[in-house]
């Protein structure tokens, strides 16, 4: 470009100068005409000369060069009026705005960035000679895509006070269809095995829409050097692509690809042998070697033996080694024989660990996640492991790091981690609607971030059409520098079972909760618990499952009065995480294990054992879609005696399935055993002294039947598969801050220590069939797509899920949908 501008600056120095061929002169005086925008003095400073300078043709031509070179003029004309130089200039017009029209393929941002590159944007001068520049790239980039018929202009529009505005209109055209593919030479693998293994195809079906038959040029220079990978790896390390024709139709919407290929012959490896410098740890180099005599010759375990050397150096401050395996071939056998070199180069260390992005979390939250310690050698594990503790916080959107060498210094290197937090505040609203339970609402505030010290505090008040609750907790994730957790809550619920798909009864219970956690690993973590909980029972309708509780715990004189229970509990938990985020984890996975029992002093001896877990397998290398399965198992029972009778799970503490936080797309807590009731069968007769015409047979003539509600039980079994998919019609930028996944959920909840043998020579109600409502035997499952995202207020959630299982009699024919829900 700048030869191009001295060569228009010499032309317009031999055109445009109209200082006479004559003796050499003193100059007195410079003048400039036809600034506008430019300063005179700025001018100036590109004149290579001053007033009582000596003048000559040559040193004039020389002055309208750099005045050229400076970028401000399109035109310079130079005149002589006795010993005074004239200058007349017009410059370069101003760009007032940069626009685009029929660009698709090629996103403004991106048009925006590369015009920056080359000083096109608004308030800069314009330069044609890079339009044109510009004008060829474009198209040269269509080309490379295909798309041979795309034309690129840029429409210049003068403006009043030497302005412009500049559009690029764009004419993409469609990108070429690939016709055919050959491949000439192969005689070990068919054309197609090969083209199997490639990206771009033709003569896709028509119901093929991930089919890539349109020509790209990389897309062929990379399906070449896939061909090639499959040749090296199974031995055939003279292969080599002789030559390569890309031939276009004459109307330039079709192309024919042919490669001419020779495969060589198969090579084994003769021997390996190791140069260079190993740092003292030759055995362990040695050992990790994962290359063998007499094998194969095979080129992914060459770059693969490359990297795990170089990742095992890393590990230990060598953070710029040189690993290469060099291949020396004989052709007379068709060996190779391979010699690992190795040069660790200097141990670097850490000079320092900065942190940019990070608005409201405090620098000492974000540092005392780090396993790389400022000082110590450089080891890319720590440092990973490093990201990985701070992607799993909550109030963390992305994490990114850089290895900066510092400037004069070969061992020491800057740790430049890049954070974007996301909102810690949460304010959670939910509204459900469901064919039973109608509306529900619910609110709180939580906050997983408080005042920028990665501590966490809630308080939530919810309320349903089944539940009224407000609690208040607090948690301190380093409560000292080695990660031991403490935290407290304090909390009160009202809870009105028959409105929510159970049998009626009413609990209010309030307590408060003491917990503290202890790391064990990088990955395990143990958790204790002590807790203090009061519960009211009032409004109990008994029935089968509870008849033998209710039995033991109420007052016969008062047998419609409350029941109030005192329990003290321990709880003791282990679990383990490897998954890469805090929020929207893509892979990796969590494990949670979780004991709680009751104190012998309480008034209910009890215990639960519950296990979440959860796997994410990456389908994709850039992890938007990945696959979910989760599996919860719950088990609860009572232990010990009271009264001489065995202790059982208080019928509150059951588990429960159905809502969006176990069975999506089933009411609340309908799905499980039904509630079991015993009917005395009466006749009419005539009146006794009281006034009854009816008496009552015996018990062998009772009649059962089941309720239509729920009543949980001690066992429960829930799991299900998600497909996490990118979101349709969003950016990528916006892939860690809104989730969408298809999901398949199934399970139920059973009680084990109630049998409907012991009912079976009763007789049943004729609609309340005890087959039709007992849950016994049976299985749940649910499908729907559901859509999470993270908002101002916190993280939301809107899904839609309806029940697969519908049976005669079932009461779960229906469909939820909820917005607003916490995930």
């Amino acid at each position: 470009m700048i030869i191009k501008k001295i060569a228009l600056a010499v032309l317009y120095g031999t055109l445009g100068t109209t200082v006479q061929a004559a003796e050499n002169f003193q100059v007195e005086d410079i003048q400039i005409m036809g600034l506008q925008r430019v300063a005179l003095g700025a001018a100036l400073t590109h004149i290579p000369f001053n007033v009582g300078d000596t003048l000559n043709e040559f040193r004039i031509s020389q002055s309208i060069k750099a005045l050229y070179k400076s970028g401000h003029f399109n035109d310079i004309r130079v005149s002589r009026d006795g010993e005074r130089v004239i200058y007349r200039v017009k410059e370069r017009e101003t760009i007032n705005e940069v626009t685009f029209d029929g660009n698709s393929d090629l996103k403004d941002e991106q048009l925006i960035q590369s015009l920056n590159d080359s000083d096109i944007r608004a308030g800069e001068t314009l330069d044609k000679t890079i339009i044109a520049g510009i004008e060829f790239g474009l198209e040269d980039f269509y080309h490379s895509v295909g798309k041979y018929n795309a034309d690129v202009k840029a429409e210049i529009t003068n403006l009043p006070r030497n302005r412009v505005d500049i559009k690029f209109i764009f004419t993409e055209g469609d990108a070429a269809a690939i016709k055919q593919i050959n491949i000439v030479g192969n005689e070990v693998f068919s054309d197609e095995e090969l083209l199997e293994k490639a990206e771009l195809t033709f003569d896709s079906p028509w119901w093929d829409f991930m089919a890539q038959d349109r020509y790209q040029k990389q897309t062929l220079q990379g399906d070449m050097e896939t061909i090639e990978s499959h040749y090296l790896d199974r031995g055939y390390l003279r292969y080599k692509v002789d030559s390569t024709q890309v031939s276009m139709t004459p109307d330039k919407t079709g192309v024919y690809i042919a490669l001419n290929v020779d495969e060589g012959e198969k090579y084994t490896v003769s021997e390996i042998d190791f140069i260079g410098d190993m740092a003292n740890f030759d055995n362990a180099i040695k050992a990790i070697n994962p290359l063998r005599k007499d094998k194969l010759y095979n080129g992914a375990e060459v770059t693969y033996t490359e990297d795990v050397i170089s990742r095992f150096l890393g590990r230990y401050g060598y953070a710029y080694p040189k690993v290469e395996v060099l291949p020396k071939i004989n052709d007379e056998d068709n060996t190779v024989k391979l010699t690992i070199s190795v040069d660790p180069g200097k141990r670097v260390y850490v000079n320092r660990i900065n942190f940019e992005g990070h608005e409201v979390t405090a620098d000492r939250v974000l540092r005392r996640e780090m396993r790389q310690m400022e000082g110590a050698w450089l080891s890319n594990n720590l440092v990973e492991s490093s990201k990985a503790w701070l992607a799993r916080l909550p109030y963390l959107e992305t994490v990114e790091f850089e290895t900066n060498q510092l400037p004069g210094e070969d061992d020491l290197v800057d740790i430049d981690f890049t954070v974007k937090e996301q909102p810690s505040g949460s304010f959670t609203a939910g509204i459900g609607y469901g064919s039973m339970t109608k509306l529900s609402l619910n609110a709180g505030i939580q906050q997983n971030n408080f005042l920028g010290t990665g501590n966490r505090l809630s308080f939530n008040i919810n309320t349903v059409s089944y539940s009224r609750s407000a609690s208040v907790s607090y948690t301190d994730p380093y409560f000292t520098v080695d990660g031991i957790s403490l935290g407290g809550n304090v909390f009160y619920t009202e809870f009105n079972a028959g409105s929510a798909n159970l049998v009626q009864y009413n609990n209010k219970t309030y307590g408060v909760g003491l917990n503290f956690g202890i790391p064990i690993s990088e990955y395990i973590r143990m958790n204790f618990g002590l807790g203090y909980k009061n519960n009211g029972i009032t409004r109990l309708k008994s029935y089968e499952q509870i008849q033998r509780f209710y039995d033991l715990y109420s007052d016969p004189n008062d047998p419609d009065g409350g029941l109030v229970f005192e329990n003290f509990d321990v709880t003791v938990g282990i679990s383990r995480t490897t998954l890469n985020r805090g929020t929207f984890p893509t892979a990796g996975s969590e494990q949670r294990l979780s004991l709680k029992a009751t104190t012998p002093n309480s008034d209910n001896n009890y215990f639960k054992v519950n296990l979440d877990a959860k796997w994410y397998f990456p389908l994709s290398r850039d992890q938007r879609w990945s696959f979910l399965t989760r599996l919860q198992i719950g088990y609860g029972n009572g232990y010990g005696k009271v009264f001489g009778n065995d202790q059982m799970l208080p019928f509150w503490e059951n588990f429960r399935a159905g809502g969006s936080d176990t069975l999506r797309g089933f009411e609340s807590n309908i799905v499980g055993p039904r509630a079991i009731f015993v009917r005395p069968t009466s006749i009419n007769g005539s009146p006794d002294p009281l006034g009854n015409t009816g008496c009552c047979l015996g018990p062998d003539y009772d009649t059962i039947e089941a309720s239509r509600r729920s009543v949980g039980g001690n066992a429960s079994v829930i799991g299900g598969i998600e497909l996490i998919v990118p979101t349709p019609f969003l950016d990528d930028g916006f892939s860690n801050s809104v989730r969408t996944s298809i999901f398949v959920d199934v399970g139920n909840v059973w009680d084990t220590e109630f049998s409907l043998d012991d009912y079976k020579d009763l007789a049943e109600d004729e609609y309340l069939k005890v087959d039709d409502y007992s849950d016994i035997g049976r299985y749940r499952a649910s499908a729907g797509i559901s859509v999470q995202w993270l908002s101002p207020m916190g993280p939301m959630i809107f899904s839609f899920a309806r029940s697969l299982k519908e049976e005669e009699g079932d009461d779960t024919k229906f469909f939820s949908f909820n917005i607003g829900r916490t995930f």
